[in-house]
Formats: structure tokens, C-alpha cells, sequence
């Protein structure tokens, strides 16, 4: 495998990051993870947009165009033959001092990995997956903004941890008033009466890709409706059907939350178009735009 970084593709056992570099230190820096099917990489013109918006976010001013990290992105991919996979594009703030102030880092750095990625157990997407409301909430929005895709992902870390020793593997977050935000990796849905229901973005999120596409594309081409709401943890449980989006996970239902069984315990029929509609668009050659 080879890593592109500040400009040049090096065997990824020389691609090294200084120890001081600020998002080593302090996490200070952005990234995105995008997805590769069949060549083709899934909104990449999204992606990197909300890319420079995070970066602008924390004044962090890119060494590169965004035209120059785009032909990166596809020479990366070219060059490790990656048809189906998984692309990290990341920011660092750049070498600095030992200490906290941003602008002693005269240069950021960029760098590019282009793998391979494990997806959740085919099980799950035709069972529907187990997962648990984490008890570290998210951190509020007027402490740090959730549209900052930064390298300092603690806050999920944490409740991911809680996931993984309750034995599954996502968990959601509620908000510091005791509303449904998102969960560590995915943004979440509920199905209510055949009407799709989401958290909308002021309720502490990343604004997400797959989000997006399924609120402007995928729900309207299936004629589902589809509105953006607060909710509280009960409207969750009490849906009829919940279902997850996330680059890594895609479109995948929820089958138990805590215990508790959501609908009948199976993947819902909503949920199921909407997953057999996504997979059809990335077979037919995923949309760039």
C-alpha cells in the first residue's frame, strides 16, 4: 500500500507524522472517510466540501487545493487498485510547539489512505443489529461545533466503548437535554406510520453524506415521506422501525436498543427499500457529485 502525504505516494511504512504535530498533540485537525464501489468515488465533491468547511471551522488553512486533493484522492485509488473500499483523507494542524496555540504550526499537513474497509457482519443487515443509548452524551453544540469533523473523536470513543462491552457495536447518543442526536459513527432514523423521522442537525450532529442522500435522494425516489424532528429516547423505541446511515455502515436496521425489541425484531420494509435503493445506485455507478 502506498500513502499520499504533503505531495508525495510512499510505502505506508515511511508515512510518518512528526510527534510534535499539533493533531498528534491535540487532535487539532479534520478528516473524512469516503467511500470506493466499482471504481467510482461516492460523493466526493460532498465530501470534500464538508472537508474545507471543517477546516475553515478551526482556521486551518489547507497547503493544498481542493482541486490538488481531489487528484490526490483518484491517484491514491488508481495507484492501490482499490475498486470497492475506503478512503481516509485527513488535516493535521502541522509540526508546532508543545504548546496549545494553533498558529506556531507555520504549515498543516494533509495525507491520503486508500484501503480496504470491514463492513458490519451481512448478518446484521439481514437481521437488523443490537444496539444500546450510551450514557456519555454528546457534547454540547455551544462547546464544540458538531459540523467539525475533527480529529478528536473522545466523545465517541467513549460511548462506542460502552457499545463494545454491552457486547454490540453502535450505540446512541442523546444530547445534553435529553434528545436524540446521533450515534458514534451513524446518523439515526425512525419509521412511524410509514412517515421516516430524523433528528434535525441543531440537535448536536455531524451533518452527514449518507444522511443527505437519503433525505434528498433515496426517500423521494421510493415517494416516502420524510420530515426532520426532535425526539426523545421513547419515540425511538416505540418506532415501528430504526434504521442507521454512515459511510462505513450505509443503510442498515435496528432490530433491539437496550434490550428493548423494535417493531416485530426484524429489518423493517422501509428501511429494507431504502437499503436495496442505495445498493442499487452504488452498483449502478455511485454518484460523485
Amino acid at each position: 500500500m502506498k500513502i499520499w502525504l504533503d505531495g508525495n505516494l510512499v510505502p505506508k511504512e515511511e508515512a510518518n507524522i512528526n510527534v510534535l504535530d499539533h493533531g498528534v498533540l491535540y487532535g487539532d485537525g479534520c478528516f473524512e472517510g469516503i467511500r470506493v464501489y466499482g471504481g467510482r468515488i461516492f460523493k466526493l465533491q460532498s465530501h470534500l466540501e464538508r472537508m474545507w468547511d471543517s477546516a475553515r471551522r478551526i482556521r486551518l488553512e489547507s497547503p493544498y487545493s481542493m482541486e490538488e486533493v481531489e487528484a490526490a484522492i483518484r491517484e491514491s485509488v488508481e495507484v492501490n487498485g482499490i475498486t470497492d473500499g475506503y478512503i481516509r483523507l485527513v488535516f493535521t494542524r502541522g509540526v508546532g510547539t508543545l504548546g496549545l496555540h494553533p498558529f506556531m504550526c507555520p504549515r498543516a499537513s494533509c495525507f491520503i489512505v486508500a484501503d480496504t474497509i470491514s463492513l458490519y457482519p451481512q448478518e446484521l443487515y439481514d437481521k437488523g443489529m443490537h444496539i444500546i443509548v450510551a450514557k456519555h452524551r454528546r457534547v454540547p453544540v455551544e462547546c464544540l461545533d458538531p459540523a467539525i469533523k475533527s480529529l478528536n473523536y473522545l466523545n465517541n470513543i467513549l460511548a462506542k466503548i460502552e457499545a463494545i462491552d454491552a457486547d454490540v457495536l453502535e450505540a446512541i447518543m442523546l444530547n445534553t437535554d435529553g434528545w436524540v442526536a446521533e450515534c458514534t459513527g451513524d446518523n439515526i432514523f425512525v419509521v412511524k406510520d410509514g412517515r421516516i423521522e430524523t433528528p434535525p442537525l441543531d440537535a448536536g450532529m455531524l451533518p452527514g453524506i449518507t444522511r443527505r442522500f437519503v433525505i434528498d435522494e433515496l426517500a423521494p425516489a421510493l415517494e416516502l415521506e420524510l420530515v426532520e424532528k426532535m425526539m426523545r429516547i421513547e419515540d425511538v423505541l416505540h418506532a415501528d422501525e430504526v434504521f442507521l446511515t454512515g459511510t462505513a455502515a450505509e443503510v442498515i436496521g435496528v432490530s433491539r436498543i437496550d434490550g428493548h425489541v423494535i417493531g416485530n425484531g426484524e429489518v423493517g420494509v422501509v428501511s429494507k427499500s431504502l437499503e436495496a435503493e442505495f445498493r442499487r445506485r452504488t452498483n449502478a455507478g455511485a454518484p460523485e457529485d
